[in-house]
């Protein structure tokens, strides 16, 4: 194909298909469809939209191992954790579909008692939103969706290395009822070309981005041009802390969930074990114990509990960190050398005597690598974990109900698992704060990052 990119079966290295590459010319075509179909799908009934929404989850449903099988092949991820992800993705249709009809105003008085106070919400306009490639359905659903919901068209820019699943979604959501122009896929790999083009022009209203903050930084800058309205869900240094308190078993089994769920490709991933002394050196045995028994093989092999990494870049960056870490003090306690043969496969590695300002304790590792950190007490976990400008997940362990809240609320995150290795919920508000992240998608604050609210100030 004359101009077009690979997918890449991460599980082999090999060309699974290549997709046509889009270019400024489909941008504008795109743009144009979306803008010229805004006014009819906005003012379309609520319900109307929510029954859209409801026709692409029965869709997405009723096609699960299908979208499992696709995510697994082009991303590598080992068919449970595809199967999960095709679970999550979907309800975020159902979800939001139910929220499009809960979009209201205010009537108030105004204190004065000289006019009342009345305020709607409207769609924010055509949006664009900007995927990555550990999540291709999830993370596109939850932009498209509460977009959708709002009223407002979309075009997705997927990431490279798995454009096929979010060409799948958007046949999809032809098939259950959306119109011409409100929903276009444009796959590229040369994004920072078609991302700034879009950005700089007009009849974009809207960017929502997902992935690192140096990214999301740009594209801040580039939103800021034209004021545009911005989301980010950037990067994570997300910490796991144990208290002496906590039942391990327990912990065990929510690291082995925090950390290797997607082979630790994830912005939730815990990415930094702070673990007090008292129980440390037996949590890390019980941890290596647990993540070499996994199975590692191909992502679309049943048997496969841990898949191979996106692509080669990745894991030469995890082997790096892992490398410099060692370098720095750290022991391997399991793994701590990138696999031969083909595919692109890092090993489950657990690293302790970890020095606090090692590169596995300071930067997002995005691999199934286990870093154990020593901390003295509660306020030392504390003072460790919040030491960082990142702030998007954490999870603690205590066998004490109060002294857990005590700690989640002290933690500079957006979000807390308590005695839980998973935060994910569509249900949820999803986000981060400091350089984690802007506005947060999913739960009822999802929708409000595609609205607007005018005040009409009148004597009644």
């Amino acid at each position: 194909m004359p101009d077009a990119f690979p997918v890449l079966n991460p599980s082999t290295g090999e060309v699974i298909t290549d997709v046509p590459r889009a270019g400024r010319a489909d941008l504008d075509r795109a743009l144009a469809a979306a803008h010229a179909a805004l006014p009819g799908w906005a003012g379309a009934a609520p319900r109307e939209r929510g029954e859209v929404l409801r026709r692409a989850f029965e869709l997405m449903t009723s096609r699960h191992a299908e979208i499992a099988h696709l995510i697994s092949l082009e991303m590598g991820k080992a068919l449970p954790d595809a199967r999960a992800e095709v679970t999550y993705a979907a309800e975020f249709f159902r979800w939001f579909g139910e929220e499009a009809v809960r979009v209201d105003g205010q009537l108030r008085t105004a204190p004065s008692g000289a006019n009342r106070i009345l305020t709607f919400r409207r769609p924010v306009g055509v949006a664009l939103l900007v995927t990555p490639w550990n999540f291709p359905a999830a993370m596109a659903t939850r932009k498209i969706a509460p977009a959708l919901a709002a009223g407002c068209p979309v075009i997705l820019k997927p990431a490279e290395d798995t454009p096929l699943t979010a060409l799948l979604l958007a046949d999809l959501l032809a098939a259950a009822g959306v119109p011409p122009g409100v929903v276009t896929v444009l796959a590229t790999d040369r994004p920072a070309e078609l991302v700034s083009a879009a950005l700089a022009d007009r009849r974009v209203r809207k960017v929502s981005f997902t992935g690192s903050t140096g990214v999301g930084r740009d594209l801040l800058k580039l939103a800021a041009d034209r004021i545009v309205s911005a989301s980010m869900e950037l990067g994570g240094n997300d910490p796991f802390i144990v208290l002496d308190d906590a039942d391990l078993d327990a912990a065990v089994d929510g690291a082995l969930l925090a950390k290797m769920r997607n082979g630790g490709q994830a912005c939730t991933a815990a990415n930094r074990f702070l673990v007090q002394d008292a129980v440390a050196d037996e949590f890390a045995a019980r941890l290596a114990g647990a993540m070499a028994a996994l199975r590692v093989g191909p992502g679309t092999d049943e048997r496969t509990q841990l898949g191979p990494m996106v692509n080669a870049r990745a894991v030469d960056r995890i082997a790096s960190t892992v490398e410099r870490s060692v370098a720095a003090g750290a022991v391997p306690r399991l793994g701590g050398t990138r696999a031969g043969g083909p595919g692109f496969y890092y090993p489950a590695t657990v690293l302790t005597d970890v020095p606090r300002d090692a590169p596995a304790a300071t930067t997002e590792i995005f691999g199934p690598v286990a870093p154990v950190i020593r901390v003295r007490d509660e306020r030392d976990a504390l003072a460790v974990a919040n030491d960082t400008e990142l702030g998007l997940a954490a999870y603690v362990y205590t066998g004490d109900l109060a002294r857990g809240l005590r700690v989640a609320e002290r933690l500079e995150v957006g979000m807390v698992g308590l005695n839980r290795g998973l935060v994910s919920d569509p249900a949820a508000p999803f986000g981060g704060v400091k350089q984690s992240g802007l506005g947060r998608e999913g739960g009822y604050e999802g929708i409000d990052e595609y609205l607007e609210t005018t005040y009409v100030a009148t004597t009644w």
